[in-house]
C-alpha cells in the first residue's frame, strides 16, 4: 500500500469515527406556495456556529453536530422566518424538510448575510450565479427578459453583435464554451439575432457561468462552462404565463399531476414552454425604416420537463427540447439550424447516509446549413450522448466529491475556404472523464484541490488535468482568491475567420490529418489545450456595496484551426507544394490576458451593476501573429434597476454598453478571378471570371467603437389573488447609435447593427 492510499484510508476511518460520535441534520427547503426549492440561502442551529447553505436543489446538510436539542432557523429575504425544534442523538442522520412562506412585498431593509457566508465558504473565482431575479432587472426586448441579454453584462464576456452575435469568454472562442441544460449539451445556445437565447427565462432556476479556473467536475472545454438548471414545475396548482410583443410570443404551463402536501414532499409535476418569433413579418409593420423587406430572423423554442419527486427529496426528471432558427439575409445568405434532444436527470438521497448522488443521461443533435449566393454551401452536424454520475460526501463544513462522465458524438462537416478549396470530415469520437474534488475550510483558508483524467478514446490519448482553487478570508469583509489548472478539449470550430458576418458555426472533432509539427517543433497531441491562472479579491465595502476584481492569464498552448491558406489539394500531384498551402488544418497557439472589475450595489429599491473589462487576445500560427475578431480591448456595462410606487408595482430598468472596436481584415483591392479548376482548356482572355478580393493583413484594422442604451418601464397590475398583468414599454438603442455591423466589400458600403427599436409587451401570469 503506497503512502497516498494509506493516508486516504486513515482519513476515511477518522471521518467515520467522528461521524459516529456526532449527528447529521439534512433536508430540503421548499417554497410553500409552489413547492419549488429555495436555493442558495442559509439555515443554522440557533446559539451555535453550525449551519449550511442550500444548493440548487434546495438541499442542506449540517454535519458533526453534538448530541442535544436545538432550534433549526431559516431566515431569508422575501420569506417569513421559521424556527423548528429538533432533537439529535449521536450517530443519527435526521431528515428535516422545511416549507417556508413567501412574502408578497418586501418594504423594509433586510441585511443579506447568506450571500456573504457563501462567499466566505467557497473559492468562487471566475464564477457568476444567475437567477431569474437578476435576469428580470435587465431592460427587456418586448415583454420578455432573456438570458442572452444578461450574459452580455457579465465580466469577461464579449458579444459580437445584435445580429449573428456569438459569445466569447475571456479570450476563448464559442467552440470552447460548454453549455449544459439539466446535463444535456446544447451546441448552440443563441439565436441568430443576438438578443435572444434558446432558454425560456421563466423555466430557468439558475445558471452558473464559469469564466475560467473551474474545478475538475467539468471537462472537455478549455475556456468556460455554463451550467443551467431548470425548475421542476409548480407542485401545488396549475400556473403559467402568456406573453406577446412585436418580437416574440410565448406560452408556458406548469402544474402537478400529483400534488405535493406540506407533510409529504413527494409529487409529480410538469412544465411546458413554447416560444416563437415573427420578427420578419412584424418588422414590416413596426420597423419598416430598418428594412422594408423585414428583419430576416425567425425562431421557435420548445421545452418540456416531467419530474417525479420522493418524500426524502430524491427525484427523477425527464426533459426534452427542440430549438429552430432561420435567417434570410438580404438575398445573400440563407441560414437554418435545428437542434433537438432529450434526457433524464436524478438526485438520490440515501437514508442514513452522508452521501448525495446525482447524474444525468441525455442525447442531443445539432445541424446547421448556410447557403450563399456567391459561395458554395456549408453544412455541419453533430449528434451524440453524454452520461455523468456525481457523488458528494459531507464532512462538517468540508466536502468530498467525485464522479465520472462519458461522451460519444459524431460529426459531419463540409466547408469551403476563401479560395474555394473544399474541407470535409466525417468522424466518430468518444471521451471518458474521471474526477475528484475536495473542499477544505481551515481557519481563514478555503482550499479546493481537484484532479481530472480526461481520456479521448478516438485519439487514444489521455489528458491529466490538476486544478486548484484557494481563498483567504483576510477579514469578514475582504477576501483574496486564486485558481488555475490544465484543460483540454476535442472539438474545433468550422468557421472562417475572414468572415466579418459569421452566421455559420460548424463543429469538427480533432482531425487525424492535422500537422505533426508547429514552428519546427514536433507535436504529439491532437487536442486543444489551455492553462488558466486567475487571481483577485472581493470586498463587502458596506452592507449594500460590493466589489469584485480578477486578473487572468490564459495560455492556449495548442489550438487547431481551419487552414485559411490552403490553395492545393493534398494529393501526390502536389507533393512539391509546401504543407502550409495544402493541409486542411493548421496549428496555432495564443494567449488571453486581462482584468475584470464588478461593482454591485443593492439597497431597498435600487440595484446597480457596473462592469469594466480590459482584455488582450493574440493568436499565432506558422506564418503570422494576429488578433482574432473578438479581441475587444475595453468593455463597459452599466445596469440600473429601480422599483417605485406605494406597492412597488412600477419598475424602471436601464443598461448602457460600451465596447472598443473589433479587429477586421481590410480590403486592399479587387481582381478578376478566373477559375480553371475542372476546365484547364478554358480561355482566360475571352472568359468571364468572378470578382476576387485582395485582402490586407489578417485583422489588421479596427472597426469603430460600439455603444448602446436600452431602457424599459414595467407596471404590474394584480388581478385577483393569484393572477397579474405586466405591461412593459421599452426602447432598444434609445439614442439611435449607428453601430457598424459589417462592411460590404462588393458594394463598398457600411451596414449597421439594429437602429432604435421601441416596443411594448404584455405578460399575463396566473
Amino acid at each position: 500500500m503506497n503512502r497516498f492510499s494509506l493516508l486516504a484510508l486513515l482519513l476515511t476511518v477518522f471521518s467515520l469515527n467522528i461521524a459516529a460520535q456526532t449527528a447529521t441534520l439534512r433536508g430540503f427547503i421548499y417554497n410553500k406556495k409552489n413547492g419549488e426549492p429555495v436555493i442558495f440561502t442559509n439555515v443554522y442551529l440557533q446559539g451555535t456556529q453550525l449551519g449550511a447553505q442550500t444548493d440548487v436543489n434546495g438541499f442542506y446538510s449540517i454535519t458533526r453536530i453534538p448530541e442535544g436539542n436545538y432550534k433549526l432557523v431559516f431566515s431569508a429575504m422575501g420569506f417569513d422566518s421559521l424556527a423548528v425544534s429538533v432533537s439529535l442523538k449521536a450517530g443519527q442522520i435526521l431528515q428535516k424538510n422545511l416549507n417556508v412562506t413567501e412574502k408578497d412585498v418586501v418594504l423594509k431593509e433586510f441585511e443579506i448575510s447568506s450571500e456573504k457566508d457563501n462567499e466566505q465558504g467557497r473559492v468562487g473565482t471566475g464564477v457568476t450565479t444567475i437567477t431569474s431575479k437578476e435576469i428580470n432587472k435587465l431592460p427587456t426586448v418586448g415583454a420578455e427578459p432573456d438570458l442572452a441579454q444578461y450574459l452580455q453584462v457579465l465580466p469577461g464576456v464579449t458579444f459580437t453583435g445584435d445580429q449573428g452575435g456569438q459569445l466569447y469568454i475571456r479570450g476563448g472562442s464559442p467552440i470552447q464554451n460548454k453549455v449544459l441544460l439539466d446535463g444535456m449539451i446544447i451546441y448552440n445556445p443563441f439565436h441568430s439575432i443576438g438578443l435572444f437565447s434558446v432558454f425560456d427565462t421563466d423555466v430557468v432556476r439558475n445558471a452558473d457561468v464559469y469564466t475560467g479556473g473551474f474545478g475538475a467536475e467539468f471537462g472537455g472545454r478549455v475556456s468556460s462552462i455554463m451550467k443551467i438548471t431548470t425548475k421542476d414545475g409548480d407542485k401545488k396548482r396549475l400556473s403559467g404565463k402568456a406573453s406577446v410583443s412585436p418580437f416574440v410570443s410565448k406560452i408556458q404551463f406548469e402544474g402537478p399531476l400529483s400534488k405535493q402536501k406540506d407533510d409529504d414532499a413527494s409529487s409529480i409535476s410538469y412544465v411546458l414552454s413554447g416560444r416563437t418569433s415573427y420578427l420578419e413579418q412584424s418588422s414590416k409593420v413596426f420597423y419598416p425604416y430598418v428594412d422594408t423587406a423585414g428583419l430576416p430572423f425567425n425562431f421557435t423554442d420548445l421545452y418540456g420537463k416531467l419530474t417525479f419527486a420522493g418524500n426524502n427529496g430524491s427525484k427523477l426528471s425527464l426533459s426534452g427540447f427542440n430549438f429552430r432558427d432561420q435567417v434570410k439575409y438580404q438575398s445573400l445568405q440563407n441560414l437554418s439550424w435545428n437542434t433537438f434532444g432529450g434526457g433524464s436527470s436524478f438526485v438520490l438521497i440515501p437514508n442514513n447516509s452522508g452521501f448525495i448522488f446525482d447524474g444525468s443521461v441525455s442525447f442531443s443533435d445539432y445541424a446547421i446549413r448556410l447557403e450563399e449566393a456567391s459561395k458554395n454551401d456549408r453544412s455541419s452536424r453533430i449528434s451524440g450522448f453524454n452520461l455523468n454520475l456525481n457523488f458528494k460526501y459531507f464532512l462538517g463544513k468540508n466536502d468530498f466529491q467525485w464522479g465520472v462522465e462519458t461522451i460519444g458524438f459524431s460529426t459531419d462537416f463540409t466547408f469551403f475556404n476563401d479560395v474555394n478549396r473544399k474541407i470535409e470530415q466525417v468522424n466518430n469520437s468518444s471521451e471518458l472523464g474521471l474526477y475528484f474534488k475536495y473542499r477544505l475550510i481551515a481557519g481563514n483558508f478555503v482550499v479546493e484541490p481537484s484532479f481530472r483524467l480526461q481520456y479521448y478514446a478516438s485519439l487514444s490519448e489521455a489528458s491529466p488535468e490538476p486544478r486548484l482553487g484557494i481563498k483567504y478570508n483576510v477579514t469578514d469583509n475582504f477576501r483574496l482568491k486564486a485558481s488555475g489548472g490544465l484543460y483540454s478539449q476535442n472539438l474545433i470550430a468550422g468557421v472562417s475567420d475572414r468572415d466579418v458576418v459569421n452566421l455559420f458555426y460548424g463543429f469538427l472533432s480533432a482531425p487525424d490529418n492535422s500537422p505533426n509539427s508547429f514552428q519546427g517543433e514536433t507535436v504529439n497531441s491532437r487536442l486543444q489545450k489551455a492553462r488558466h491562472l486567475i487571481a483577485g479579491f472581493e470586498s463587502n465595502i458596506t452592507r449594500y456595496l460590493k466589489i469584485n476584481a480578477e486578473a487572468y492569464f490564459f495560455d492556449f498552448n495548442q489550438l487547431t484551426n481551419i487552414n485559411r491558406n490552403k490553395l492545393y489539394d493534398d494529393i501526390p500531384a502536389n507533393e512539391d507544394q509546401p504543407d502550409i498551402l495544402k493541409q486542411d488544418f493548421i496549428l496555432e497557439r495564443g494567449t488571453s490576458q486581462g482584468v475584470d472589475m464588478v461593482l454591485k450595489y443593492e439597497r431597498k429599491r435600487l440595484y446597480i451593476w457596473a462592469v469594466y473589462s480590459l482584455m488582450k487576445v493574440t493568436r499565432e500560427d506558422d506564418l503570422i501573429t494576429y488578433s482574432p475578431v473578438w479581441d475587444r480591448r475595453h468593455n463597459v456595462n452599466l445596469l440600473v434597476s429601480y422599483n417605485f410606487g406605494k406597492k412597488l408595482d412600477w419598475e424602471f430598468n436601464a443598461r448602457w454598453n460600451y465596447g472598443s472596436g473589433f479587429p477586421f481584415t481590410q480590403t486592399q483591392g479587387f481582381y478578376e478571378n478566373f477559375n480553371l479548376s475542372g476546365n484547364i482548356a478554358g480561355d482566360y482572355t475571352t472568359g468571364n471570371g468572378t470578382l476576387g478580393t485582395a485582402f490586407g493583413d489578417l485583422n489588421g484594422g479596427r472597426l469603430p467603437d460600439y455603444h448602446r442604451l436600452d431602457v424599459n418601464l414595467k407596471k404590474t397590475l394584480p388581478v385577483g389573488d393569484r393572477s397579474l398583468f405586466e405591461f412593459t414599454a421599452g426602447v432598444t438603442n434609445l439614442y439611435n447609435r449607428d453601430n457598424i455591423f459589417y462592411f460590404d466589400r462588393v458594394k463598398f458600403e457600411r451596414v449597421d447593427q439594429l437602429p432604435i427599436l421601441p416596443s411594448i409587451g404584455v405578460n399575463f401570469k396566473w
